[in-house]
């Protein structure tokens, strides 16, 4: 697995109170959801990417304001007429 650092200044974990672990578990998290957000990976690679399952993963999503749905008004459509020709 690939390892990326990055340059954190001191005030800023202080201010958050956090250890590096908790600040760098936290900024992964942040990451998987708001690359699920845009659209970027599927909830399966978002969860994975955060290092949990994908029930919980889409379950944790409500305490950052993200929906689990992120379908355009194009692709919902689509489905719900899928679904009334079932």
């Amino acid at each position: 697995m690939l390892k990326i650092t990055f340059e954190c200044p001191d005030d800023i974990l202080k201010t958050l109170s956090e250890t590096p672990e908790q600040f760098a578990e936290q900024g992964r998290m942040l990451i998987a959801v708001k690359l699920f957000e845009l659209g970027r990976l599927s909830s399966g690679q978002a969860a994975r990417f955060a290092g949990m399952e994908r029930v919980v993963f889409l379950d944790t999503l409500k305490s950052y304001q993200v929906s689990p749905i992120n379908l355009t008004a194009e692709e919902l459509a689509k489905d719900i007429s899928n679904a009334r020709n079932l």
